[in-house]
């Protein structure tokens, strides 16, 4: 693992937080999001590129990560398996 990737994850970590999903755009990410939420699940969404500014997705620059709480991650994992 790169020393980038390693920061992220210390990163997420260190904030109680858990990858659930990866997607490859921001309206994808979006509906998953407000499905999450609609369930009672906060999640973050990070990705590599500000999607407003380069919408785009050469390369894995239009990768969006989810993030959920670890205490959710569970339930999180089951309703989008579910879905």
């Amino acid at each position: 693992m790169d020393k980038i990737k390693e920061k992220e994850k210390k990163s997420e970590e260190d904030l109680g937080l858990k990858e659930v999903h990866t997607v490859w755009g921001p309206v994808e990410a979006d509906v998953i999001k407000s499905f999450l939420e609609s369930n009672g699940i906060s999640c973050l969404l990070r990705g590599k590129v500000v999607q407003s500014v380069h919408p785009f997705s050469a390369d894995g620059l239009g990768e969006v990560k989810i993030l959920v709480s670890k205490k959710d991650y569970a339930l999180a994992k089951k309703l989008l398996k579910d879905k």
